[in-house]
């Protein structure tokens, strides 16, 4: 489940045919208030302050978020009740956002770090892929997340969530942007997930009707990839 596996350059072309939904999922379904999204964060935050308990905060896309699906049906929330039902003292907060890229993701970090966290899984660079921007500029946002989490919590521990390009984004920009997140895990000695979508991506019947967004099916297969993973750092 955890080797790096390319889908096929017909599948992700599909995939990219609908990049434009993923970048205007901002407007939509898990974005509709930023109102509401404050008011869940800091209530999240307020039922994780109990003596003892450590806090899981996921920072994502859209894939985090899940899309067109309720927020108890995304993976973050599975992985809550696989914790509970191991009775650990640990409490998931989900901060994904669609549409979101790393330099949005930059921006919207300082306003997270108001709340102390133990884990980060970071789930970023999709969307910048995805419409092509340079990946000078995602590499350097996605460490000065890291650089800033690190600053304000020393003791926090990282998961990151790779991604990957469909071919028609050229194989260069391909292979740049699948290379750069076990080199970021490797300098910042994070817990890597090669690929989010391992398993899912590609598959009709655990995508809903956009081809990209995952259906319940596809949100517990990637609720396991993080798992497989993450368990360790718990």
């Amino acid at each position: 489940m955890l080797r790096h596996h390319f889908v096929s350059s017909i599948v992700f072309t599909t995939l990219f045919s609908v990049a434009s939904l993923l970048s205007s999922c901002g407007g939509q379904a898990n974005s509709d208030s930023g109102k509401d999204k404050t008011d869940t964060l800091e209530t999240a935050a307020k039922k994780t302050d109990g003596a003892g308990v450590k806090k899981i905060l996921f920072f994502g896309t859209s894939l985090t978020a899940g899309y067109g699906l309720d927020v108890t049906e995304a993976f973050p929330a599975l992985i809550q009740k696989k914790i509970d039902s191991l009775k650990l003292p640990y409490k998931v907060v989900n901060a994904g956002l669609s549409g979101e890229t790393s330099a949005a993701g930059k921006a919207r970090i300082d306003w997270l770090l108001k709340q102390p966290f133990d884990i980060m899984v970071l789930e970023l660079g999709a969307n910048d892929g995805l419409r092509g921007l340079p990946l000078a500029e995602t590499k350097v946002n996605l460490q000065q997340i890291t650089d800033k989490v690190k600053e304000k919590y020393p003791q926090v521990k990282f998961l990151l969530a790779g991604m990957q390009m469909p071919p028609s984004m050229g194989a260069d920009y391909a292979q740049e942007f699948k290379s750069m997140y076990p080199a970021l895990a490797k300098k910042n000695n994070m817990v890597l997930v090669p690929f989010l979508l391992q398993g899912v991506g590609g598959v009709p019947k655990l995508n809903q009707k956009d081809g990209i967004h995952p259906t319940v099916e596809g949100q517990k297969i990637l609720a396991e990839n993080v798992w497989a993973q993450l368990k360790g750092l718990l």
